[in-house]
């Protein structure tokens, strides 16, 4: 079995969500245009950028970091939420991933938030006000309150299904 496909036999819940927002892939392309332009003036063909020139290898790096590297970053990041009768598993790939044992969540509900206002955007966020969050886009998700107190949001374009698939996998347990 693959690594990135969640083993599907005790799979309760399963999302996968991508960038949607094309305001966000406006600005990469922007960044990365910008970014492959000055690669191609000034190592291709030789000619300086600017008035007060950055070295070739500053351009290298900003051409690999955003020329390339942001662009693949945006295409290939996904929320996965995974939910099985034991724990709640959210991976932001390929960054990271949470694993969240049933037994740690106190509480939770579906609830509409507000990313920008809460947790300043879309990603892994975090705010003292409202906790972490992971989301990908829209403004529906669980938020979890953990025994620790710990506050997690995850987003959701499916929140309430997801809340109900809790709800029954923590009676069973």
């Amino acid at each position: 079995m693959k690594r990135d496909q969640p083993e599907k036999r005790d799979t309760l819940f399963l999302e996968q969500q991508r960038l949607r927002q094309k305001w966000i892939w406006l600005l990469v392309g922007i960044v990365a245009a910008i970014a492959w332009a000055a690669f191609i003036q000034q190592v291709v063909f030789g000619n300086p950028v600017g008035n007060r020139p950055t070295p070739n290898y500053v351009v290298w790096l900003i051409f690999i970091l955003f020329g390339i590297g942001m662009p693949w970053l945006m295409y290939f990041i996904k929320l996965v939420t995974r939910l099985d009768s034991s724990h709640l598993t959210v991976r932001l790939r390929p960054l990271l991933t949470r694993k969240i044992p049933l037994k740690e969540i106190a509480s939770f509900e579906a609830r509409t938030y507000r990313p920008l206002r809460e947790f300043g955007g879309w990603g892994l966020r975090f705010s003292p006000r409202y906790g972490r969050a992971y989301n990908m886009h829209g403004n529906r998700g669980v938020q979890l309150i953990l025994s620790n107190d710990d506050k997690i949001l995850v987003g959701s374009q499916h929140a309430d299904e997801l809340a109900e698939a809790l709800r029954k996998s923590m009676r069973r347990s």
